[in-house]
């Protein structure tokens, strides 16, 4: 059988652009929540804001929905198109890679259907390496493509009896070109206003929260101490007024960090503006340290701010955390104070879901007394 192909009505309309303004705005919607979704998980960890980084996780997984769902209809639609069947003859054909058993081929094809005008169409489909040796220029194939979108040509691996027997010995005549395809000449705009998106995103997560973010990373930097209101450095800020100091460390330090302590300490005692006497109290959590000194009308005895052995400060901790019930503390926090005539006591205490948990040491860090969790 042969089908020749002369002088025909227009063939079927080509294939509608890639980037539509829909397609445009779709691409820009999608990189935004890549960039914004992405960065409020990171951010949201960094600062320790758990909304930020659940937002993260949830709002990517809410926009996949709503684009699944958005489509449902048009999977609908297309899914009720019965697809129409033809013979058509390879023009030309070529392997896009070859890095799996399945291998991409671009065919050039002229589709001849029974009741239209053949025409010429490129596309691609997966061809085992195995089956490549059968197909080759001039081949015949039965194909099936959408009446109404007929670039979308797939290749019928194993027609029927009845497409069989058209099969064998037909001869198609080559369609003039060129191959119908479709036009991604605009694919540029489509990633321009994708990454546009994303840097949006990302700008609208981190901006809000540029403080936390960057509020001081140098750890080898020792606290400032000013003696008005506050002042701040790259990683701490110290607030001190007539009976108090309080020293601040930046995001991502701690005052268990080996040295961070002893350094804060060191920067109290040793400023020209700090002559205001012997400590009542000290407190030391996470970030935050703060002194309180003797007032000029009190009894209380207090300490040399200098003398405590800050030294074992984190060693405590770890203890306090090991050995007294507390496997997944939320909160600690030294504090150290000289009340009375006696000598110098210092407390360690630890919080978490198991309970709250206390050791007591002495003006040298000894341990003198334990109180597990829940006791």
């Amino acid at each position: 059988m042969t089908i020749t192909t002369g002088v025909r009505p227009p063939g079927p309309p080509g294939p509608p652009k890639r980037t539509t303004p829909v397609t445009l705005l779709l691409g820009f919607l999608t990189g935004g929540v890549i960039g914004g979704s992405l960065s409020a998980f990171v951010v949201g960890i960094n600062i320790e804001k758990v909304p930020l980084t659940v937002a993260g996780l949830a709002v990517p997984a809410g926009y996949a929905l709503l684009y699944y769902l958005s489509g449902a209809p048009r999977r609908a639609r297309e899914a009720r198109v019965v697809p129409r069947t033809a013979l058509a003859m390879i023009e030309s054909l070529e392997a896009v890679r070859g890095e799996t058993s399945d291998v991409p081929v671009r065919f050039d094809a002229t589709v001849a259907p029974e009741d239209g005008p053949a025409f010429r169409v490129e596309f691609k489909q997966d061809i085992n390496l195995v089956e490549l040796s059968d197909y080759r220029a001039s081949g015949m194939l039965v194909v099936q493509y959408p009446p109404d979108k007929p670039w979308q040509v797939r290749i019928v691996k194993r027609p029927t009896p009845e497409w069989e027997e058209r099969l064998a010995g037909a001869r198609i005549d080559s369609a003039p070109g060129p191959a119908m395809t479709v036009d991604d000449r605009d694919g540029c705009a489509l990633g321009i206003l994708a990454v546009l998106g994303l840097l949006l995103g990302v700008a609208a997560v981190v901006f809000p929260y540029r403080v936390d973010l960057f509020d001081g990373t140098d750890t080898a930097a020792g606290p400032s101490v000013s003696s008005s209101t506050s002042s701040s450095s790259s990683s701490s800020t110290t607030v001190v007024s007539s009976a108090t100091s309080t020293v601040t460390l930046g995001a991502g330090q701690s005052f268990l960090d080996e040295g961070e302590l002893s350094r804060a300490i060191e920067s109290l005692t040793q400023a020209d503006d700090q002559d205001k006497g012997p400590a009542l109290t000290v407190v030391v959590q996470e970030r935050v340290l703060s002194v309180v000194y003797v007032p000029s009308d009190s009894q209380a005895p207090g300490f040399d701010l200098a003398s405590l052995p800050y030294e074992r400060f984190p060693a405590l901790v770890e203890e306090a955390i090991s050995t007294l019930g507390v496997q997944s503390p939320d909160s600690w926090q030294i504090t150290a104070e000289n009340l009375t005539a006696d000598s110098v006591t210092i407390r360690v205490g630890v919080t978490g879901p198991e309970g709250t948990a206390s050791l007591e040491a002495d003006e040298r860090g000894d341990v003198v007394a334990r109180t597990p969790a829940g006791d």
